[in-house]
């Protein structure tokens, strides 16, 4: 099977269809195991790995983008053929600017990320919150600051309002700045919202969508069928969404059943089928899991099938997991 590359919202820059989700890497993936899962990547043609400097989850020490970096360090052509995208905005310290999207913050948090990457730049720089007390005309000149020094070239925002993508992106063009050329949402069959304003907003003004969590922490892998309760799927606040909706999910395994397809690989399909789609993050902790998600890209979802999931999973909107409580 050949990797589907698309391009990365109105940007000429190709990424596969899947993208790497890195945040495993550490906590639950040993490093042996997260070279071997990236390398296993690029063989299947992935291009696109996504971190942040918070993950790894220990204040400060970014242990995600270490493990990325040493496997970068290794050469032979990793760091020259990958997209590699990370996120600023998490608490990276006790002091009071160590967090957030002021331009002091920006500019020790791109260094920091550029040391543990061992690169000497960023593909795709991404907010990872709304910074509602810093002005966009700070978070703006920062972010151009990076891309004339040609540490950063695109910019990224995770977890953005449709209004919000539009007013970022109305005072970066009022600057000439490419401003956002990506979206990182919360985005599955389970929780449909950003339908009702992201994804028209992201559309009209050429910003790529990133779905992260497309299983829905793994409540949309087959969690009821086969009995598995290990990873996020045995974490507390799933086994509540899975409790709660327990009627739908029979419904959907029943009709993964139906179809002969994996619960996830349809799951991941569903996202790939809508235009405003760039590339839904998946986050293997195996490589079974890597391998597994690439059926989703030879899924055809005929407008029958469409049909009965937008019964069993009513969108646009409806209620928001409990699971993604901020």
């Amino acid at each position: 099977m050949n990797m589907q590359y698309t391009r990365l919202g109105r940007t000429g820059l190709k990424v596969s269809r899947l993208a790497l989700g890195t945040m495993n890497f550490g906590p639950e993936t040993t490093e042996a195991d997260s070279f071997a899962i990236m390398d296993r990547a690029r063989e299947l043609g992935i291009n696109f790995f996504d971190t942040a400097n918070v993950y790894g989850w220990k204040l400060g020490e970014g242990l995600t983008e270490q493990i990325i970096g040493r496997w970068l360090a290794q050469g032979g052509g990793r760091r020259e053929n990958i997209v590699l995208a990370t996120k600023v905005f998490g608490r990276m310290g006790e002091g009071p600017n160590d967090q957030r999207l002021s331009a002091y913050h920006i500019k020790r948090s791109v260094e920091d990320s550029l040391r543990r990457l061992k690169t000497d730049h960023i593909d795709l720089y991404q907010m990872h919150h709304v910074d509602r007390d810093t002005p966009w005309e700070e978070i703006w000149q920062a972010f151009e600051q990076l891309v004339q020094q040609g540490k950063v070239l695109y910019i990224g925002s995770s977890n953005f309002a449709g209004w919000q993508l539009a007013h970022a992106q109305g005072l970066a063009a009022a600057r000439h700045f490419v401003g956002l050329v990506s979206e990182q949402s919360l985005y599955n069959l389970a929780e449909r919202s950003i339908e009702l304003e992201v994804i028209p907003a992201a559309r009209a003004l050429g910003i790529g969508i990133v779905p992260w969590s497309p299983l829905a922490r793994g409540a949309l892998a087959g969690s009821i069928g086969d009995g598995v309760q290990t990873g996020r799927r045995g974490s507390e606040p799933t086994q509540k969404f899975i409790a709660k909706h327990h009627e739908r999910i029979v419904r959907y395994e029943n009709f993964c059943s139906e179809l002969r397809e994996k619960p996830a690989d349809l799951a991941l399909a569903w996202l790939l089928r809508n235009p405003a789609v760039t590339a839904p993050i998946i986050g293997p902790r195996t490589l079974d899991q890597l391998e597994g998600s690439l059926r989703a890209l030879e899924i055809h979802l005929t407008p029958e099938t469409l049909t009965i999931l937008d019964d069993i999973w009513p969108g646009p909107g409806g209620e928001a997991p409990e699971a993604y409580a901020w």
